[in-house]
């Protein structure tokens, strides 16, 4: 039987103490003393390194070792990365921190920062999946902690780099704001991933983010360290590659360190967080590492690398450096290493094996529990902005005492109240300042209130959606823009797998709250392509805990907007409100100016999963719908009125979750229900909408049918109309479901 990794990496520590039993002569230095004249560590601090460094290579250990027992779900490690204790042991806990699943040391390091932890105790619970688990609550392996100041992070590959770059960009922009939130002044932001990683697209948007606003003197102190040890899983990065791409980049200041040897790598490491602290300027720290007992404990090396490699990089392992260094300085002698190491062990064992006791989940209902937030504490009080400071901004004439308006103006003057009340919003995206967005929706509000809360964006969505989750993360309340529906997949995995995760990994112990708004739906006539006419929001449907919202006119998307801000803001939501193009504009229902409307107050929010009423509550026929399908529903509803069929339209506001009892009560009674998604036929809301009738109302249902998109992009010119529903086709899709109910 072939002998484990694990033994031949640890042999090798043990043998490299055994060579230095008679050579090993001590050194009597002070704590603080320099222990070589070439680096500025000192004798505690290297003493402290290595113990770091024993328990995040002894975590490894038993985590396999518990995975062979059936007791550990996770093996991906830090062996060979234990470098990175530099970093968390030179950086201050007040640096937040977005880290990749190697950094077992850094963690350790971070910890000694910090009196009562118990750094080893809490990753043998997230290796156990405990719901004990003091971060995640065992939901999943993940690095973080509150009180250490580090995100939950787990197998992530590149996407925590966009909220790195997001936080960094806005602890600076805090500070003329007077906004007295987030950490100190002198505080950066780190984000530690893999060679491998630095090609994803998500990486280089955000390295390019940051470079890109510090080429404009716009401090962005974020730490980016890139931590190469020359593979991905099986994949090798050539040779010299990622400084090649990264040293000579504009706006980018680049460090090189050894995390093999704390000699040569501690003071570069110092000097880049110092660098990144005092010139608030991004920064990229190349640090040298080395992969050990392969990508993870399910990986057989073997398949795709020679013995004689793997020995190679085992060779250069970083504990091996660190021990020998500090029996070459004098520091530590072989028998107090071993005895350092062996203590290490047990204590990680003793920790494993309590871990493997300790409660785990047993009911959907614990694994969910971050994911629902009881919106009915909902707080519908907004906050109070005096009278005389809305008229003076207004300039002399109130929203509401002004003549009725469309649905885009209801919004920017929503946006102008919000921004009033709340000091703490921040809007940004492609366009939304000067310009006030390609449909004058944010228009004044950079005039107004400054390029401190309202400023354009690169053309990354990726970077716009991590500025929102760095805002978040720092305390403040930000409102992205994304241009068009279709732009938003560009970045999918943003709010996926990064903000909308984030309180399922950490019991909401984090948050980062925002109001995405998207400019979305068909309807632009003669406006065609997929990404300024798009039609489909099944992806944003899948994401766990994200609300979605949209209004079919001007009056609900005022208050649904003022809701989505309270949202975020009590329940820490991630909530995106898609305004239909179409309807912007949008003036006449059947008669002359008879979309516009009166623009509400304030203070009028609308209630969580509330839906809108329209027509004949005893008719016989419900019509259930959103956006333009509501506003095309009324129009036929108008038609139907005259040929005597009476209907009732129920306008969908909360898309995710949807209110499924009001949806259920509303068509009890019925005779018939026609659903008009105007979303495409695979994937659409109405799926789910019958599924639910279905289910809750049994042999009360009424006869449900429905129309909806095709399955295909929406075409140039007038074949739109061919391919959506129109006011004509719930007219006869109505008149058909009155044919079937009545035989």
């Amino acid at each position: 039987m072939a002998v484990s990794r694990v033994d031949h990496v640890d042999k090798n520590f043990r043998q490299l103490i055994q060579s230095w039993q008679s050579r090993f002569q001590r050194v009597h230095r002070q704590p603080e003393d320099l222990i070589f004249e070439d680096s500025p560590i000192t004798q505690a601090q290297a003493v402290g390194l290595i113990e770091c460094q024993m328990s995040s290579r002894w975590l490894d250990f038993v985590a396999r070792e518990l995975k062979a027992e059936g007791e550990s779900f996770y093996t991906i490690g830090s062996s060979g990365h234990e470098g990175n204790a530099m970093v968390g042991m030179c950086a201050d806990v007040e640096d937040m921190a977005f880290l990749h699943y190697r950094s077992g040391g850094f963690v350790m390091a971070r910890a000694r920062q910090v009196a009562g932890q118990t750094p080893i105790f809490d990753t043998c619970l997230s290796l156990t999946a405990s719901s004990e688990d003091p971060i995640s609550g065992g939901r999943h392996k993940v690095w973080g902690s509150k009180t250490l100041n580090i995100p939950p992070q787990t197998s992530t590959i590149a996407s925590h780099l966009p909220k790195a770059m997001g936080y960094a960009f806005f602890l600076d922009r805090r500070h003329p704001l007077d906004l007295e939130v987030g950490p100190e002044r002198e505080a950066i932001a780190i984000c530690t991933f893999g060679d491998a990683s630095s090609n994803h697209s998500t990486a280089v948007g955000a390295i390019n983010a940051a470079a890109w606003a510090a080429y404009q003197n716009i401090p962005m102190p974020v730490l980016f360290v890139c931590e190469d040890n020359g593979i991905g899983i099986s994949v090798h990065t050539p040779p010299g590659w990622v400084a090649a791409n990264y040293q000579n980049r504009a706006g980018l200041k680049y460090f090189r360190a050894s995390g093999l040897d704390f000699r040569s790598g501690f003071g570069p490491v110092q000097e880049a967080i110092r660098y990144c602290r005092e010139r608030r300027r991004p920064v990229f720290l190349h640090l040298e590492t080395v992969r050990m007992l392969g990508h993870a404990g399910s990986d057989v090396e073997s398949v795709y690398n020679t013995t004689e490699f793997v020995e190679a990089q085992e060779a250069k392992d970083p504990l091996l450096k660190s021990a020998e260094r500090l029996m070459e300085a004098g520091v530590l002698s072989p028998e107090e290493l071993m005895a350092m190491y062996e203590n290490i062990a047990e204590q990680v064992r003793a920790a494993g094996r309590e871990a493997t006791q300790r409660p785990k989940h047993m009911t959907a209902e614990t694994v969910v529990k971050p994911l629902e937030p009881d919106y009915s504490e909902l707080n519908l009080k907004s906050a109070s902005i005096p009278t005389e400071t809305r008229r003076e901004h207004f300039n002399g004439t109130l929203p509401e005492e002004q003549r009725p308006r469309h649905l885009a103006q209801h919004i920017n003057w929503a946006l102008h109240d919000l921004f009033l009340a709340q000091d703490d919003l921040f809007l940004f995206g492609e366009d939304v300042a000067r310009k006030g967005g390609v449909y004058n929706v944010t228009t004044q509000l950079f005039q107004q209130f400054g390029a401190g809360r309202v400023f354009n964006s690169l053309l990354d969505e990726q970077a716009i959606l991590g500025l929102a989750m760095g805002a978040g993360h720092l305390g403040l309340l930000p409102m992205p823009e994304i241009q068009y529906l279709a732009y938003v997949h560009n970045a999918l995995d943003q709010l996926r797998g990064e903000a909308c995760s984030l309180g399922f990994f950490s019991e909401n112990r984090f948050q980062n709250p925002m109001v995405v708004r998207i400019a979305g739906f068909a309807y632009q006539k003669g406006f065609g392509g997929h990404f300024h006419n798009d039609n489909s929001f099944a992806a944003l449907r899948d994401i766990p805990s994200l609300i979605m919202v949209t209004a079919s006119n001007g009056p609900d998307a005022a208050r649904l907007l003022r809701t989505s801000v309270q949202m975020a803001k009590q329940f820490g939501s991630v909530v995106v409100f898609i305004e239909p193009i179409a309807l912007y504009m949008t003036k006449d229902l059947v008669e002359n100016g008879d979309y516009l409307a009166p623009y509400p107050p304030p203070d009028a929010l609308m209630p969580f999963g509330e839906s809108g009423f329209y027509g004949e509550p005893d008719a016989p026929l419900l019509i259930i719908s959103y956006a333009n399908g509501t506003y095309l529903s009324r129009q036929a509803a108008h038609d139907l009125a005259q040929q005597g069929i009476k209907t009732q339209i129920l306008d969908l506001r909360f898309l995710k979750p949807l209110n499924v009892g009001g949806i259920c009560a509303a068509a009890r009674g019925k005779k018939g229900v026609l659903i008009v998604d105007e979303c495409r036929k695979t994937g659409s809301i109405s799926e789910e909408i019958m599924t639910h009738l279905e289910e809750q109302l049994g042999s009360e249902k009424p006869v449900v049918q429905r129309i909806y998109g095709h399955d295909t992009y929406i075409p140039l010119g007038r074949a739109w109309e061919y391919v959506l529903p129109s006011r004509e086709s719930i007219v006869a899709a109505t008149h058909k479901l009155w044919e079937a109910i009545h035989g």
